[in-house]
């Protein structure tokens, strides 16, 4: 597998990128990011940065999730036999792509590839849609069945990737070309803003990556591709693609260039309404493969709140605490970057030893955070909702909401709590939440989550830690 000299354009190009990213993130020298104005947006207000956020799991994912989750699948054709294989010579795959398979330290399926391989592989080619984490193979997934179905004899672009973000297409593209190592003549070409090529010209790489803009331009104004003899069409992180505006829509019109017996894979972590309206427009007669979630419990969670009557109040009660909290690993939430980071800073120079997460930095700086909180280097992590989306580390037994969860309207957003106290019960263990209440508002806040839950949560005085103590221990 091998991309064309061109290719140095896109090297480049993530120079000056990185270089552009850089320049907005300066830490001070006790490591705490300066934010700049846009630290008063609030979690809400803040644009849901998906797509690094799905960057940042790919980053720090070492290997596969062990998912518990269980798989539901929906055929096209209910009466079609259904096929699941447990390893992957059952997919009688070409052999130098078997040889990719195992180079990359796949020895077996991961659930999601256990179903979704026979459907994506199967003569003919069959749609699919499927709901899948971060972490779970599916990237390996979609990449085998396109390089299953390229003829490498052909000069010509064959398999066409969507990704949503520049960042997101060059990891896609590094799979492939870790699968396709045993393929020298299979080539890889990514379609995105700064690849220059000359008008007029064709492309003979068989496979295509790239953000929905760029390719849409290479189909129809450059005519670099020929829609028309693309036999695989992936649409990856739907969830996110549809989050960009003008995404979803230029995403449809390549779509509808594509030849009807072209074969269609669309990918999204999420399923909502969105989402799944999109899905049906853009892939024809699907099979899909849907994951069943489990219920996330708050029975093993034990719940208190703290009684303070303004932020810095909040913020002794907080040292108070902080001593009982580090004996296990500890997150605290915050509704706001601009918080996050004053109260980073302020722990700092209490000499506690923190570490902070914020929407300032870049996706690589954020994976080193996560990194060294969960190798166990930095026990306390501040964070923001959004940065901590989807970032699962097993050890964590305390959740301080520094702020309550509200949504843009100022209600309880019991999602959001279930979602951040939720990390701590996991497996069965006992975890321990404490809500930081300084007004009425959030004592209101407060009885309309327990209500929601049917859930007492306890007052606690933070003189009297030895009940803390017990639990985080």
């Amino acid at each position: 597998m091998a991309t064309d000299s061109w290719a140095l354009a896109v090297d480049e190009q993530e120079a000056a990128v990185k270089s552009i990213k850089e320049e907005k993130v300066k830490a001070d020298t006790n490591g705490i990011i300066k934010t700049s104005t846009t630290a008063e947006k609030t979690d809400e207000e803040e644009k849901e940065d998906r797509a690094a956020q799905s960057l940042l799991n790919k980053l720090i994912r070492s290997n596969l999730v062990d998912n518990t989750n269980q798989v539901e699948v929906l055929q096209r054709d209910p009466n079609s036999p259904l096929y699941s294989v447990k390893s992957f010579e059952e997919l009688r795959l070409k052999p130098q792509l078997l040889q990719g398979v195992y180079a990359m330290g796949f020895n077996r399926p991961s659930k999601i590839q256990e179903n979704a391989l026979p459907m994506m592989l199967a003569e003919p080619p069959q749609n699919l849609i499927a709901q899948s984490q971060s972490g779970t193979g599916k990237t390996a997934a979609f990449v085998l069945a396109m390089l299953s179905r390229v003829e490498p004899s052909d000069r010509y672009p064959q398999c066409l990737c969507l990704s949503p973000t520049y960042e997101l297409a060059l990891q896609t593209g590094k799979v492939i070309e870790q699968m396709g190592k045993f393929y020298p003549e299979l080539k890889l070409a990514y379609a995105v803003r700064g690849n220059k090529l000359e008008r007029g010209q064709k492309i003979s790489e068989q496979i295509v990556i790239g953000t929905p803009g760029t390719v849409l331009d290479w189909c129809s104004k450059l005519k670099f591709i020929d829609p028309k003899k693309i036999k695989v069409f992936v649409l990856d992180e739907a969830d996110v693609m549809i989050a960009t505006q003008g995404h979803q829509d230029q995403s449809i019109r390549i779509q509808r260039m594509l030849p009807r017996n072209c074969q269609m894979l669309l990918f999204s972590a999420t399923f909502e309404d969105s989402v799944w309206k999109f899905a049906q427009k853009v892939v024809p007669d699907p099979n899909v493969i849907k994951l069943k979630r489990e219920e996330e419990t708050l029975d093993t969670i034990k719940q208190y709140y703290v009684l303070c009557s303004s932020r810095d109040e909040k913020f002794q009660a907080l040292c108070n605490l902080y001593g009982a909290i580090t004996i296990a690993q500890a997150m605290i939430f915050c509704h706001t970057r601009k918080t996050a980071s004053w109260l980073a800073a302020e722990l700092s120079k209490e000499g506690h030893q923190v570490a902070l997460l914020s929407g300032e930095m870049m996706v690589e700086q954020r994976a080193a955070v996560i990194e060294r909180f969960r190798e166990g280097k930095e026990k306390v992590l501040v964070t923001t909702n959004v940065c901590a989306r989807g970032i699962d580390v097993e050890q964590v037994s305390v959740v301080i909401n520094f702020d309550l969860p509200v949504d843009k309207d100022g209600n309880p957003d019991n999602e959001t709590y279930l979602h951040r106290i939720g990390r701590t019960g996991r497996f069965g263990k006992r975890g321990l939440a404490v809500n930081m209440v300084d007004s009425k508002h959030s004592m209101n806040i407060l009885n309309r989550i327990q209500e929601h839950f049917n859930k007492k949560i306890e007052r606690l005085d933070t003189d009297d830690l030895d009940e803390i103590e017990k639990i985080a221990n």
